[in-house]
């Protein structure tokens, strides 16, 4: 177990506003001129691999290929592609793929005892010289499908690479367990704990543009863009807020840009579910559903199965007061009378869930809160068998109670923080996570400190990333009982406040989405050309117009507008209720 007084070491790489935290003094001295250095090489085309006059290469003699420690912008001990083959075209219409070239590699650690970055770069033949990064997920662990859409893409559009973008993603830097993405075990190593709070993105983008530009003997990618959705979502927001020289638009979907923040939020919620008596089962989480759909449902002008005016909902519902069929949703005398009201001890959970976290100072990231969630309306994980259905309760409310030790399909944020306090905080995998008051964590306080500064992605001046033109798209479903939506609500706000409002429209647009929770839904399913709409404002000048957000599993080809925030999708009082035209954009 780490001593907990250790403080991380620090230092401040020139040309970056970010300090990089670690313990192991090795990885610090690595991490200063070293870099530099390797960054002017890369920054000037200066490896030999890369002299004037080299051709392009097929994609056998990528494998074996060497990327040597130089070429990467942060510390490593070099990079290696294991295997490299083709793979023929493939399908048709939307579903068609060309002829590409599939690249899987390793990135070296500094330390022995760390493990490798694993990447997958797919290479179009016919290529449209651009780039596309994948976020991961949780934990992450995997490498992320490189052949896949964006976060909630279109279904009637052809896939990023059918599109000739060279895709690549990495698994940050560990391979996961049994548990996949809720495994945390990693954070015991520091390099791999700061690889995953965001090194390893830069690793990662550094080899793939090297391979790129050797597979094709070209210069840099005309336009390098960034994917993901929760960690890849904050991963989105972080390669802007680092790196933002390396990329030209990124699209951020439901980020969990505080990332420690809401761990100290996830814990303090976990504690709440674990009181006796206080966990819903799958019976009452739909007497909760069906109570606030009765409540909020028309507040949007119609009633249409989807809670569209949000912020009307949570100042008018309180499940404490709430009726449901003309009976109170509270159990008589506040006992648990059944499944068709709540106790007090449920309801005092959920009015955890739905509110903020204070902390009582301002943590080592400076981050003194982080908000509640949209628990009224959300689906916290309602029975059903479909695979669909069955990843919705898995990321929410999960089928047993917190406890000690922690089950297996306990809720996600209960897991997530379990892992947290095991393998971050005090690298006790024994450790009792129920145990920590995140509000008051008395001796691991300084430790928390740490991590927040690692893994909150909290910077908010992006002048050198709007300066350079780039576009930031963030969306975010209403009732994600994963990832607060009023968190990225509150990011969105904090970029006015620092940059103004009209330096902000210039260059990011943020969306919210009725009845879509963290990543699927089953109520309101999002589909949206996020991708054509980014390329368009950053290569053709031409701003996100009328875009519109497609159903494609509650009611599928339902639509409904994406209006930038704080407007909702407000009914017009005539017309279809399953068409977008039928919705203006209101603010009350």
């Amino acid at each position: 177990m780490m001593n907990r007084g250790t403080f991380l070491r620090t230092f401040e790489a020139p040309g970056s506003d970010r300090k990089t935290y670690c313990i192991n003094t090795r990885l610090c001295r690595l991490h200063a001129f070293p870099l530099l250095l390797g960054m002017a090489l890369l920054s000037a085309g200066c490896s030999s691999e890369l002299q004037a006059g080299a051709g392009p290469l097929s994609c056998p003699q990528l494998n074996g290929m060497s990327i040597s420690a130089q070429a990467i912008g942060l510390p490593t001990t070099g990079a290696i592609v294991t295997d490299a083959h083709s793979v023929p075209a493939a399908g048709a219409g939307v579903a068609a793929t060309g002829e590409y070239c599939l690249v899987k590699g390793e990135i070296d650690p500094v330390d022995p005892a760390a493990p490798k970055i694993k990447f997958q770069l797919d290479l179009p033949t016919v290529w449209n010289h651009k780039a596309l990064m994948f976020g991961g997920g949780g934990y992450n662990g995997t490498v992320p499908d490189v052949s896949g859409n964006v976060p909630a893409g279109p279904l009637d559009q052809a896939k990023p690479p059918a599109r000739g973008y060279a895709t690549f993603a990495s698994d940050s830097g560990h391979q996961a367990n049994q548990m996949g993405s809720r495994d945390g075990s990693f954070g015991r190593n520091d390099e791999a704990l700061q690889n995953f709070a965001g090194d390893a993105l830069k690793k990662t983008r550094d080899v793939a543009i090297h391979l790129i530009r050797r597979y094709y003997a070209s210069g840099l990618p005309q336009k390098s863009y960034f994917a993901g959705g929760s960690t890849g979502g904050r991963e989105a927001l972080a390669v802007v807020q680092r790196w933002p020289q390396d990329w030209d638009g990124v699209i951020a979907l439901y980020p969990a840009w505080a990332a420690a923040s809401l761990d100290l939020q996830f814990g303090r919620i976990t504690r709440a579910f674990a009181m006796p008596n206080a966990y819903l089962n799958l019976a009452k989480r739909k007497t909760l559903y069906d109570a606030a759909m009765e409540a909020c449902d028309a507040l949007d002008g119609v009633k249409d199965g989807l809670i569209s005016n949000m912020q009307a909902c949570n100042s008018r519902f309180d499940p404490a007061s709430a009726m449901l069929n003309g009976a109170p949703l509270r159990c008589a005398g506040g006992a648990d009378a059944g499944d068709n009201c709540l106790s007090d001890a449920q309801i005092a959970a959920l009015k955890i869930y739905s509110t903020a976290i204070t902390f009582d100072r301002p943590l080592g990231s400076g981050e003194t809160q982080f908000p509640g969630f949209n628990v009224w309306g959300a689906d916290l994980g309602l029975a059903g068998d479909s695979v669909a259905q069955k990843t919705v309760r898995l990321l929410a409310m999960g089928d047993s109670q917190p406890a000690q030790p922690m089950p297996a399909d306990a809720p996600y944020w209960a897991t997530f923080w379990d892992q947290w306090a095991k393998h971050f905080i005090t690298r006790d995998p024994a450790f009792d996570s129920l145990s920590l008051d995140p509000q008051h964590a008395g001796a691991w306080q300084a430790r928390i400190d740490q991590l927040t500064l690692m893994q909150d992605i909290n910077k908010t001046d992006l002048s050198a990333f709007m300066a350079k033109g780039g576009k930031i798209l963030m969306a975010h479903g209403m009732s994600d009982a994963l990832v607060s939506t009023r968190s990225s609500e509150d990011y969105f706000r904090r970029l006015q406040s620092t940059m103004d409002s009209t330096a902000v429209d210039s260059f990011v647009r943020y969306y919210e989405i009725p009845g879509y929770g963290h990543s699927l839904s089953t109520v309101f399913n999002a589909a949206w050309d996020s991708l054509t709409a980014l390329e368009s404002w950053v290569e053709q000048g031409s701003a996100p117009a009328a875009q519109v957000v497609s159903d494609t599993a509650g009611v599928p080809g339902r639509t409904r507008p994406l209006c930038e925030f704080p407007a909702w999708p407000k009914y017009k009082g005539a017309g279809d209720i399953n068409l977008a035209a039928s919705f203006s954009c209101a603010t009350q």
